[in-house]
């Protein structure tokens, strides 16, 4: 809708994980290379949290796609199962072929098989697991009893987990100690700060194809730092609305009442306690963007 008013090719904000806009900065990248490393030396268990909208679904799939052809993934990204069926899952993005009404011991003696099969082909099996904090317990364990799948090498699996702050809670628990004992690498992300943010709403607007000047202003962006806390996917949101408000005004510059205007419109902004007449200017010009956004739809 506004994408032409501005010169960009595709949205800059959305709130899909594509990797194309991967924003490499000191932290995201730091959390990359643990992955990277712990995946080379190939043992245990590794961990990522962060609170949510932190981009830990982003890191994963970027992640996925760094690696080199001497792995395979899996890749799991709702694993509120029960062990069998998270057993099933496996097998089936490892592409085991079964047969219908397997038992339990079948089940895990063709994922065995499969894992030894390509461990001759010289290849290294990731299990990546997103949203890991709604794992049951008893999955957890599962998973754990999968990783004493072993030549005399080297683990057969290596299980990666993705998770919000909830995931160490559960960790905690006497019934998986070993489980977190087995857990050789960990990183936590955390939001962006204030230059980041910067240089992140930066980015994204190169890659979507701006090459214009200046389009945030320093008050805008100290106003979306501040209703966002660096939350990437806040920023998202948030400046996506930025520029809906902008391009409602015609305006070719996102100045601080857009970005007020934006937080004034979102429930999960930290800034979103204003006087109603605040609402009612953020409302009438969120209704202004959407108005034009209409018209050029029409």
């Amino acid at each position: 809708m506004y994408q032409a008013h501005f010169g960009l090719r595709e949205q800059p904000f959305g709130i899909t994980p594509d990797i194309s806009f991967f924003f490499a900065c000191a932290s995201y990248q730091q959390a990359l290379n643990t992955l990277l490393v712990a995946a080379k030396n190939g043992e245990g268990f590794i961990k990522i949290t962060g609170e949510v909208g932190t981009g830990k679904t982003l890191l994963c799939r970027k992640f996925m796609a760094t690696l080199d052809q001497s792995f395979v993934t899996a890749y799991i990204p709702n694993p509120f199962l029960e062990p069998r069926t998270l057993m099933l899952a496996l097998a089936d993005e490892l592409e085991i072929p079964l047969e219908k009404d397997i038992d339990q011991h079948q089940l895990l003696k063709a994922i065995n098989l499969r894992l030894l099969d390509l461990a001759r082909d010289g290849k290294c099996v990731l299990l990546c697991l997103d949203e890991a904090q709604a794992l049951p317990i008893e999955s957890l364990e599962a998973l754990r009893l999968l990783t004493n799948l072993e030549t005399e090498k080297r683990k057969l699996l290596q299980i990666v987990m993705f998770g919000q702050p909830e995931l160490d809670r559960k960790l905690q628990q006497e019934a998986i100690r070993q489980l977190n004992q087995r857990i050789t690498f960990h990183y936590h992300l955390g939001p962006l700060t204030r230059d980041d943010m910067e240089f992140y709403v930066s980015h994204r607007l190169c890659v979507a194809g701006y090459t214009g000047s200046r389009l945030f202003s320093r008050s805008a962006l100290r106003t979306l730092y501040a209703a966002s806390g660096g939350t990437p996917r806040l920023v998202n949101i948030l400046a996506h609305k930025c520029l809906m408000v902008a391009y409602g005004e015609g305006m070719q510059e996102v100045r601080a009442h857009h970005a007020r205007a934006a937080a004034g419109d979102t429930g999960a902004s930290k800034t979103r306690k204003m006087r109603p007449l605040d609402w009612l200017g953020a409302a009438s010009l969120l209704a202004v963007g959407t108005g034009m956004a209409w018209a050029y739809l029409r």
